[in-house]
């Protein structure tokens, strides 16, 4: 696994916004309550905690420093 930050994609945050699946869930109120990643999949959920703590986003960077 890479170190540093990582690089934005606008592309994928568009979709990840506009996805079909997205829009399903949400509108039937079927989320799950926020902290319990562990339970609908253990294993992104481990990956995602390694990745947050290894990587930065730019753009959070960016909101800090001009806050």
């Amino acid at each position: 696994m890479k170190f540093g930050f990582r690089i934005p994609s606008l592309k994928k945050r568009i979709s990840a916004r506009t996805s079909l699946k997205r829009q399903v869930v949400h509108r039937a109120g079927i989320k799950m309550p926020k902290g319990y990643g562990w339970v609908r999949d253990p294993k992104k959920y481990a990956y995602n905690k390694v990745y947050n703590k290894t990587f930065f986003d730019v753009f959070k960077l960016l909101k800090k420093l001009f806050k």
